[in-house]
């Protein structure tokens, strides 16, 4: 229909018809190609989303299997560690931290890391503000090395 439309705009118009015929098609050809961009645009934008989630997903699963492998070296420190004195002492306080760890790592994933640290830093923000200083002069000079 919009071609018998500019062929009778072409024929029958003359000079001044025939230039708003184009500047019209011109305009229609404009707008469908914004909507071509458009549809790419918002199917590039769900992809990356869904490959996102994809991401966040596997590194929860990778985060449970290493709290399920901290729980594991607790056991095996408990089982095959010295039991009494000095050296027993130290591999049972050893076995509960990477048990409570491995729980923790399990039951909240990295979510829970990130709110913990989040609340610890908000409650001493000048010793992380320090930390941040520290970790970040000594990368700097790994790196100039």
């Amino acid at each position: 229909m919009a071609t018998q439309q500019r062929d009778k705009n072409f024929s029958g118009s003359g000079s001044s018809g025939s230039g708003s015929s184009i500047a019209e098609s011109a305009k229609e050809t404009a707008g469908r190609a914004g909507e071509a961009v458009k549809d790419a645009a918002s199917g590039m934008g769900q992809k990356a989303s869904d490959a996102g989630s994809y991401i966040a997903h596997k590194a929860e699963d990778a985060t449970s299997a290493v709290g399920g492998g901290m729980k594991s070296l607790a056991d095996t420190i408990r089982d095959k560690g010295p039991h009494e004195g000095m050296l027993g002492n130290c591999s049972s306080a050893v076995a509960r931290t990477l048990e409570s760890s491995g729980r923790e790592l399990q039951e909240h994933g990295l979510s829970g890391i990130a709110d913990d640290l989040t609340a610890t830093v908000r409650r001493h923000p000048i010793p992380a503000v320090l930390i941040g200083v520290g970790l970040g002069v000594l990368l700097a000079r790994v790196l100039t090395k």
